[in-house]
């Protein structure tokens, strides 16, 4: 292409995804030139350690352990270190002299993407990030791009692999968790510390960045109601499947009239829902929005050429601003709505219960759920000769604070041995 900008491109970091997307640079610069209006030449790889293995067979001249040297040359920084730290030094260093930056650190970008964004607009250059939320899936751009002229309502997703592929192995095989998570481990899926998945921390993480761009505002990782999947039994799955539902770990940034709710949690959701049929380590982010109705996106939401695949979008959709000379602005927080306590949500409780086989007991657990105001939408009776009587109920509509009131008082009842399981249901 006669003419065209040349941009230096550093990449920080080459695991899985960053071997990949030197490849990509590497393999296809001729293409990308041509889609990007501008070169991209990879100047380097800063890594850690030179002589580990690679996924990908590199030039060696290109590593390098100077990731600030590297920095200082490059137009376009690609950071895919991971972690809070250097990865945040580096990347505010990168905005500073006007450099974009490209990431798919959800962690950083949770808890300071707001003051990255602003440092990247105060310097001229771009910080994109769609690798941070699903892998493969485009669903940052769409939302910050086609979808604002409308009003997002709900954006609910199944946004980690690993909770995924257990919840639905569990429901598929009737495995317990422990069993599930052990071969997630063996097959990679997991990590020898699952903490931060099967805990919900890295969904909430990926829910803060959802609702900052859903919302426009800013929500940080901390501020994201967190329950993670860990308490979830073979029972809770088998009782929800015979009721038509599937328990999915979910992600979910909603909008009401007093202002807008951020929490992940495992919920119930019906087989007839579309996020219902997501299978195995995949992910899927479901949005609601006034105009646009109903939209599903779908895909992979981990490994190493899939995120590179997106990482790579963010890098073309950098080089085609910079070589028009008018980046776009990083976005911009107006009329930030309130962020709404826990306890204030509308949601539906499904609650499961152990308690004496003898009358008078549904009469007694009805009577609780009407002095806190809370609506029973259906119940259902199982008796067991070892496990004894077990309830399961389907509340209707409620605020958080009402429902969780509702639990504590059954625990009181003489009738009720205990409270086996509390879940919230989503969806229609």
């Amino acid at each position: 292409m006669s003419g065209e900008k040349n941009l230096k491109v550093a990449l920080l970091g080459c695991g899985t995804v960053g071997a990949q997307v030197a490849r990509i640079l590497l393999e296809d610069a001729n293409e990308l030139a041509a889609r990007s209006g501008a070169g991209l030449q990879l100047i380097g790889i800063a890594v850690r350690n030179l002589d580990a293995k690679r996924d990908a067979a590199l030039p060696q001249e290109l590593f390098t352990t100077d990731a600030p040297g590297l920095i200082a040359q490059a137009d376009v920084v690609i950071e895919l270190l991971g972690g809070m730290e250097p990865a945040g030094e580096y990347i505010t260093a990168a905005l500073s002299k006007g450099a974009s930056v490209i990431t798919g650190n959800k962690a950083l970008i949770a808890l300071k993407g707001a003051e990255l964004s602003a440092l990247a607009a105060q310097h001229g250059a771009q910080l994109r990030y769609e690798a941070a939320v699903a892998g493969a899936i485009p669903i940052l751009r769409p939302i910050a791009d086609s979808l604002a002229g409308d009003h997002i309502t709900k954006v609910m997703g199944i946004v980690n692999g690993t909770t995924n592929f257990i919840l639905d192995a569990m429901d598929t095989t009737g495995a317990a968790f422990d069993d599930v998570l052990a071969e997630a481990q063996a097959l990679g899926y997991a990590e020898a510390d699952p903490t931060a998945d099967v805990g919900g921390h890295d969904a909430a993480a990926k829910a803060a960045i959802l609702a900052s761009l859903a919302f426009h505002t800013t929500v940080s990782s901390e501020q994201v109601w967190t329950q993670g999947i860990t308490e979830v039994t073979a029972a809770d799955v088998a009782a929800a499947s015979a009721a038509g539902y599937v328990i999915k770990l979910l992600a979910i940034a909603e909008r009401a009239d007093a202002g807008i709710s951020v929490r992940v949690y495992p919920a119930l959701v019906r087989r007839s829902h579309p996020l219902a049929t997501v299978h195995g380590a995949f992910n899927a982010v479901f949005v609601e929005a006034e105009n646009a109705g109903d939209l599903m996106f779908y895909g992979a939401g981990a490994g190493g050429n899939p995120t590179a695949s997106a990482v790579m979008g963010d890098v073309v959709a950098v080089a085609r601003q910079i070589a028009a000379g008018a980046p776009l602005p990083n976005g911009s927080v107006s009329q930030a709505p309130r962020l709404l306590d826990f306890e204030a949500i509308d949601t539906r409780y499904w609650i499961g219960l152990s308690v004496k086989d003898q009358p008078g007991v549904l009469a007694a657990i009805a009577t609780v759920f009407g002095e806190h105001g809370v609506s029973i939408e259906s119940m259902s009776q199982q008796v067991d000769a070892e496990a004894g009587a077990q309830l399961r109920i389907l509340t209707h509509q409620g605020t958080e604070a009402a429902l969780a009131s509702t639990v504590e008082a059954l625990t009181a009842l003489d009738a009720v041995h205990c409270v086996l399981s509390v879940m919230r249901v989503e969806g229609n």
